[in-house]
């Protein structure tokens, strides 16, 4: 992936980010090509070795024509992991979210979307689903340019409202 000053980019976890620089400079005694990136949401700053960029799963950005596929895949039904524990349905999407994968990201929201639809989520999950919704909002509306409030009520059309416990 050949990365220049200004390129948008989506660091899994982290999201959209902005390359300021591509630098050589020394680590460990070894000139290294660097990529310095800017994680849009947060104002992180990240330094990755250009050898590193495919193995983290850097991508550009979707292209707007894959955002009616984005929808499609949400909309589709969901294979939620009822049977499994917490604590492995956690680390399940959390490894999905590490890929940074659009599609990976869309599973982590339709299953706890539609989970969400018939139990009230536990903290960690809800937490799980503000992270992937966060990142997949950020990126449709770049690549869109679109309000990322407008996103977010499009995403949330796709699915039942929220199982709310009265007291």
């Amino acid at each position: 992936m050949l990365l220049k000053v200004g390129d948008l980019v989506v660091y899994p976890a982290h999201g959209v980010g902005q390359v300021e620089s591509v630098e050589n400079q020394p680590v460990n005694g070894v000139d290294s090509s660097l990529v310095i990136l800017r994680i849009l949401d947060n104002g992180m700053k990240i330094t990755i070795p250009v050898r590193n960029l495919e193995d983290i799963g850097l991508r550009p950005l979707i292209a707007k024509s894959e955002v009616k596929g984005v929808y499609e895949r949400l909309k589709s039904p969901a294979v939620i992991m009822e049977a499994s524990n917490w604590n492995r349905r956690h680390r399940h999407y959390l490894d999905k979210l590490k890929t940074g994968a659009i599609v990976d990201v869309c599973d982590v929201i339709r299953e706890l979307m539609t989970m969400r639809g018939s139990k009230e989520l536990s903290f960690g999950e809800r937490k799980l689903l503000d992270t992937a919704r966060s990142l997949l909002i950020k990126e449709i509306s770049m690549v869109t340019r679109r309000e990322e409030a407008g996103v977010g009520r499009e995403l949330d059309s796709f699915f039942p409202p929220p199982k709310t416990v009265s007291h």
